[in-house]
């Protein structure tokens, strides 16, 4: 993209939250910043000022790089204490202008201005180019990687319901979790990835009945056909049991025969029965191998899996000490429930969080008492901090229900739950039915996405290999189709479109492998790697001497502002629990290398020291395009 604009729409072409300290700051300014830090508390202390904690945010360029701190929470905590005795505005800058004249000049920086309330630290144009081409160049696959946090979390994701198959809606559930753990876990919390199918149920039962009742031994080799085979089957039962108009005396006790079958068998699994649970188990086994197949096409390693049989037992003694601590009311002696009335247990005066029912009158439980059984499994057991839940939206005051009833028990754990809820995946013609056996599933979109690649490839790519033809065209497909996922925001629907998401065309998956291609190209041309993408400690030393100290064009300029954003972008993305901020951040990532491609010499250009640090940068530049699609669950193909 080629921008030319004043210095403050400048600005504005990039985001840089308030809200967040700056972790390219540091890491690579660490000895600048501690300085004046230093400086800042012995003049604060001097004067019996309460600092409040320092957040520095990085200066867009307009001529030079730097990064701001500002005075105004200290001021406001000035204020607060009775002191200052000027509006904190006016305080605020006050300070900044004394910090600014106790710290006078200092190495490394070119100039310290005192702006309203902001302490802006400024650095030689080349020195901070050089830092950070080399900051990228010296972490490799860790640059942006964030310091260890004392916090566990743990992200519940792929979790679709047994007996069904893996449709398109599940992937954007399981997509969204995966890029959700990596971007934490590359923050620098430990994360556990969990998964909580769903295998109980009136559904589960119904794929079951049928199966024993019409197909039982005829079932297809092979894990997606026997998955995408039971989906089916739960098709054709539907339309068994379901009423249907005109329909005759005769068929509707056909019905509700079939219905009672069903419900004898749902029973006979509640009780036990020994060949109900056999066969309960042995059709469970093919959904689960298929979900299997399917994490491993999209990278995806479960480290724990719980399901929703195993905590059914367990929630029903939860439900018994809620009731001993006062927390939920037994109604069963009155005809009802066993209920708790949050708003009223938590001194609500506005209805927020409801009465909600955790066992029937009849003994069972529901969705809302399990989840509070796995919620005690995930604190007591694996001793997590934070918890998050990525659900769909719809399921939203479910989960704050369970939050406040967490709370209610005890937990502090509560207080750090988080529901990452996403829209539902629509079709053109509708909304998707399972029931209905209306869906897309995964498998199908997946192949047609390698499909029309490899042709594509087999066209453009005859000198390449068949088996390279083949991995290529995988990585993008896969790619095409990851991406289609994270390029909306989480909140809002998805209409699938399998022509729109296998698109390589503007804001898509292969768009930004093609940029770590053409970077790759780049570098393979003037020989300063082969097909590693970590450096050589010879080429690391070569890097560490390279000086940016001549006029850097604004394409230059822009790709270095992108590269330096990237720590500070995975920090947002994983404290915000927002992967479309990264999603967002690697297309405009991709977009400004493909601008400095088109319009920067690299390799013909004359001066040996120029084409040497522009080199590096197209180094930096693959290896940050790298680790971006690392974090978004998306391989970089060496070549396309």
């Amino acid at each position: 993209m080629i921008f030319s604009g004043s210095a403050d729409q400048w600005r504005s072409r990039f985001y840089f939250p308030s809200n967040q300290p700056s972790a390219i700051i540091k890491t690579m300014f660490t000895q600048e910043q501690q300085i004046i830090e230093e400086k800042i508390k012995e003049f604060c202390i001097t004067n019996d000022i309460p600092l409040a904690e320092l957040k520095w945010q990085p200066i867009p360029f307009s001529g030079e790089w730097g990064f701001a701190t500002s005075f105004f929470q200290t001021a406001a905590n000035e204020a607060r204490a009775g002191k200052g005795g000027k509006p904190v505005p006016q305080r605020a800058q006050e300070m900044a202008e004394q910090v600014k004249a106790q710290i006078g000049s200092m190495d490394g920086i070119s100039r310290i201005d005192a702006v309203k309330g902001y302490l802006n630290l400024y650095f030689p144009t080349s020195a901070y180019a050089s830092r950070v081409v080399d900051e990228v160049l010296a972490s490799g696959s860790n640059f942006g990687r964030g310091a260890k946090k004392n916090e566990r979390v743990m992200v519940e994701y792929a979790q679709p319901n047994t007996h069904h198959s893996f449709h398109i809606g599940h992937a954007r559930n399981t997509i969204l979790g995966e890029v959700l753990a990596r971007l934490v876990e590359f923050a620098g919390y430990e994360t556990i990835r969990a998964s909580y199918p769903g295998d109980l149920g009136l559904g589960v039962i119904t794929v079951m009945w049928i199966y024993d009742k019409l197909y039982k031994g005829q079932e297809p080799e092979g894990v997606h056909e026997r998955g995408q085979w039971l989906a089916k089957l739960y098709v054709e039962a539907t339309a068994m049991l379901e009423k249907q108009e005109n329909e005759t005396p005769e068929q509707s006790a056909q019905r509700e025969a079939y219905d009672a079958e069903r419900r004898e068998m749902y029973q006979k699994w509640d009780t036990g029965d020994t060949y109900v649970r056999e066969l309960w188990r042995e059709t469970r086994e093919w959904s689960l191998e298929e979900l299997r197949e399917v994490l491993k096409m999209l990278d995806v390693k479960m480290d724990v899996w719980f399901f929703e049989s195993e905590v059914d037992e367990p929630s029903k003694v939860i439900v018994d000490e809620l009731i001993a601590r006062d927390i939920a009311t037994d109604e069963r002696p009155q005809g009802g429930a066993v209920i708790v009335k949050i708003d009223e247990k938590l001194g609500l005066t506005k209805e927020k969080y409801r009465t909600n029912v955790i066992l029937r009158k009849d003994g069972t439980t529901l969705y809302l008492t399990k989840d509070l059984a796995l919620a005690r499994i995930k604190f007591e057991q694996y001793h997590v901090d934070r918890s998050i839940y990525v659900v769909d939206l719809r399921q939203a005051l479910h989960l704050q229900q369970a939050f406040a009833i967490l709370k209610l028990w005890g937990f502090p754990q509560s207080e750090k739950c988080y529901h990452l809820g996403y829209g539902v995946v629509n079709l053109p013609e509708g909304a998707m039915s399972a029931r209905r056996g209306r869906v897309v599933l995964f498998k199908d979109v997946a192949d047609e996405a390698v499909k029309r690649v490899l042709a594509v490839e087999s066209e453009k790519s005859g000198d390449i290999p068949v088996n390279e033809r083949e991995k290529i065209a995988y990585q993008i497909g896969m790619g095409a189709l990851v991406y289609s996922m994270l390029s909306v925001d989480n909140n809002k629907d998805i209409i699938f479109d399998i022509n729109e998401a296998l698109s390589f065309d503007g804001r898509t998956g292969p768009y930004i492998q093609n940029a770590y291609v053409r970077a790759n190209s780049i570098l393979k041309k003037s020989k300063v790697e082969g097909q590693k993408s970590d450096l050589e400690p010879s080429n690391l030393r070569q890097a560490q001497n390279i000086a940016f100290d001549y006029e850097l064009s604004k394409h230059e300029i822009e790709l270095i502002e992108l590269i330096s954003r990237f720590p500070q972008t995975v920090e947002q993305a994983a404290n915000e629990y927002r992967p479309l901020v990264m999603a967002a951040y690697a297309y405009d990532l991709a977009n400004t290398f493909h601008s400095f491609y088109h319009a920067v010499n690299v390799i013909q250009t004359e001066d040996e020291k120029i084409r040497n640090a522009r080199l590096q940068l197209v180094l930096a530049a693959k290896q940050t395009i790298e680790n971006a699609l690392r974090l978004l669950a998306i391989q970089a193909p060496e070549v396309m």
